[in-house]
């Protein structure tokens, strides 16, 4: 049931971004080669689908969240291509590719970062992804800007960073993992919620408790596989975070308790889920997808 759905929506956000790669002018064709090639490369879409998922929970058709689906996996795509850089992370391979800064330079690869950021909230505002009413665009501009910035993703980043070589609690685990992980997961739900035009308030507070139990448990299960899986599946180096010397849940909890831990917070998003009907029902393979998948 998820393949199929996973199809047709990677699919539908696959050609919406690939309308945002025509440069303006022939001196930018390399800066949007890069800001292309670190797109279009590959990936699970994961955000999207989740967008396309909480919007068609709601009654709308996924088409309606489609300036949502492609703005959720620009500030992805950005974000990785700035964590793998030297500076942070310093990885050589993602998603079984060369790194944005090895294919290009890193110069580059920043700039490329950079403009993939700025041009997701234009996705949220372009008038041929979204039909939204300008009140709801907004809420939506604003609700990603929280996500992606400061007081979400790219603080998480910044406690990661931070937390090289040091012991932490579960609490502070899970704090830096809601923040860095887990806020662009909650908002891509609570963007393709809005855009169904028919979000009231106990449907979103419902959907927020699903999204912040299958945020947390997207990283937990990360974590299992930097231990259990390889690098061909997982298309980045195998090891990273235990050679890097990264606080992990297996780390802190033991393995099997970490898998115990992933499967606790599915069930959590499910309960969350109960109040909804069967138009819910891919939100709900996705919660079990992201406990399930081996890359």
């Amino acid at each position: 049931m998820i393949a199929a759905y996973s199809a047709t929506s990677q699919a539908r956000v696959n050609a919406a971004l690939d309308t945002l790669f025509t440069p303006p002018s022939p001196e930018l064709a390399r800066l949007y080669d890069a800001m292309r090639y670190s797109v279009m490369n590959g990936g699970k879409r994961v955000r999207p689908l989740l967008a396309y998922a909480a919007c068609e929970a709601l009654g709308g058709k996924a088409e309606q969240a489609n300036g949502a689906a492609c703005a959720v996996e620009l500030i992805h795509a950005y974000s990785l291509v700035h964590d793998d850089l030297p500076a942070m992370d310093d990885d050589d391979l993602r998603r079984g590719q060369p790194t944005t800064h090895k294919k290009f330079d890193e110069a580059c690869a920043i700039l490329a970062g950079d403009g993939l950021q700025s041009l997701a909230f234009s996705a949220l505002l372009d008038p041929r992804l979204s039909t939204s009413d300008a009140d709801i665009r907004l809420q939506m501009v604003s609700a990603l800007a929280l996500a992606a910035g400061p007081a979400g993703m790219v603080g998480g980043q910044a406690i990661d960073l931070g937390s090289v070589g040091l012991k932490l609690d579960q609490k502070a685990l899970e704090y830096m993992h809601r923040h860095k992980t887990g806020a662009l997961i909650e908002v891509s739900v609570k963007l393709g919620a809005l855009a169904s035009g028919r979000a009231e308030k106990d449907e979103l507070k419902s959907l927020q408790t699903y999204a912040q139990a299958i945020g947390l448990a997207f990283q937990v299960q990360d974590d299992i596989l930097d231990v259990e899986s390889d690098t061909e599946t997982l298309g980045k180096r195998q090891g990273a975070d235990i050679a890097r010397d990264k606080p992990t849940y297996p780390a802190l909890l033991g393995l099997d308790a970490a898998k115990a831990y992933a499967l606790e917070l599915r069930d959590q998003a499910l309960h969350a889920l109960r109040p909804f009907d069967a138009a819910a029902e891919p939100l709900r393979d996705l919660a079990r997808y992201i406990v399930e998948r081996r890359s």
